[in-house]
């Protein structure tokens, strides 16, 4: 299989999103449209090395984007310039394979079939766009008068990728820098060469997000894709490339601690003024506890007491915030990232609200996500049980995580 670079283009300003930021770092589905993006060509076995090209103020965040997601592939970010096609142009210098597919970062319902087919065409013949037939009737218009009805057989609403062998697309922008020429795309540069440019087929889905409708199309596609009924508004074909790219699992975390004299209480990281805290080998932060197996379980690695046994010394007295430290790392070695986090805290008293977005805050440090993605809620038994009668604390644990991996269906190793 030839092996290709892919460069994106992720410089925009997306003013029309009109989000005040960059529309790469726009969050679709809890994600942003860059991540969604990368996950699918970061799943593509035709991809040997991905190239960002962002605005220069968010080199920064796409590095950072890239080491949360665990991508892999990408090789390089690259600075990008006043327009796309500087932008572009920068890009090719840090792509090193003989293939480079050119990408709209705010095109990422894109899928791996037409990532391959584009890259094997142009391999074939040189060039070639993504493209799809115009299904419209077009009009030629002057004023607010239709002129006349234009015959739209031979017309194709052109995509991304683009897809070029490498000194093709790097002679082609040569020449148009050396003639003063800009393009709307990278294919017209190709075009002025004499050089035929191949079509291979697009999809519908595979719109570019510019306005704040194409965000909402693009939120309802994607929340279908990791769906397990998905609505028909999602095909298979991109269904299954993005479960390839993304796997999603859910974890469950549940623990229960009773309350002992002369020991502080640790909930979430933080410490609660109470007239006793929990028993337990660690500092036995409940929710912690339950955070962890709760994220141990999504990604199949076993439990914290398989990890960190209460008759191992090293782990007496211990924070369970480092304990926490250390499971993000697990998940990440595996090559996981966190979506987010959902917690309930049963018991008669303390009074967990007032402590919550303290709580919320040392959990996303911890695990370097953001506080929006950790929800800290707490209830009673209304008196019931061993809880009701104030004997201890139990804590359970939704966690949601998004794996990084060529094909879903791997099983990762602890």
């Amino acid at each position: 299989m030839t092996k290709a670079s892919a460069l994106i283009a992720a410089a925009g300003s997306g003013e029309r999103l009109g989000r005040g930021v960059n529309k790469a770092f726009v969050e679709v589905a809890g994600r942003p449209i860059l991540a969604h993006t990368l996950a699918v060509f970061e799943a593509c076995d035709a991809v040997d090395e991905i190239v960002i090209v962002t605005g220069e103020r968010d080199m920064e965040a796409a590095s950072e984007l890239v080491r949360r997601f665990g991508f892999a592939k990408v090789a390089a970010v690259a600075a990008g310039g006043e327009h796309r096609q500087d932008s572009v142009r920068n890009g090719l210098g840090k792509a090193n394979r003989d293939i480079i597919a050119i990408h709209d970062a705010a095109r990422p319902m894109v899928t791996c079939e037409i990532i391959e087919s584009s890259i094997n065409k142009a391999a074939e013949m040189g060039a070639c766009v993504a493209a799809v037939p115009v299904i419209d009737t077009i009009k030629f218009v002057s004023g607010e008068i239709v002129g006349s009805t234009i015959d739209r057989t031979s017309l194709y609403l052109v995509q991304t990728p683009q897809t070029f062998r490498a000194d093709i697309i790097c002679r082609a922008y040569e020449a148009a820098y050396r003639d003063g020429v800009y393009a709307t795309d990278d294919a017209a540069l190709v075009e002025r060469l004499g050089e035929p440019v191949a079509i291979v087929e697009g999809s519908y889905d595979n719109i570019k997000i510019t306005t704040p409708s194409d965000l909402a199309i693009a939120q309802c596609r994607i929340v279908n894709c990791l769906s397990p009924t998905p609505l028909a508004l999602s095909s298979a074909e991109e269904r299954g490339a993005y479960r390839r790219a993304a796997g999603v699992r859910i974890g469950l975390g549940m623990d229960v601690h009773v309350f002992a004299e002369g020991r502080r209480l640790i909930l979430g990281g933080v410490e609660i003024p109470h007239d006793r805290g929990l028993a337990g080998h660690s500092d036995a932060d409940v929710v912690l506890h339950a955070i962890a197996d709760a994220l141990l379980g999504a990604a199949a690695l076993g439990d914290i007491g398989a990890h960190f046994p209460d008759t191992d010394p090293a782990y007496k007295g211990i924070s369970s915030l480092t304990l926490l430290a250390r499971v993000r790392d697990l998940l990440a070695q595996a090559g996981y990232s966190i979506v987010n986090i959902d917690t309930v805290v049963i018991c008669e008293r303390p009074k967990i609200a007032p402590h919550s977005e303290e709580m919320r805050r040392r959990i996303a440090d911890c695990l370097g996500i953001d506080a929006s993605c950790v929800s800290i809620k707490a209830t009673t038994t209304e008196r019931l049980g061993f809880l009701g009668r104030g004997e201890g604390i139990a804590c359970e644990a939704v966690a949601v995580v998004l794996r990084q991996a060529r094909d879903a269906t791997d099983t990762p190793k602890p």
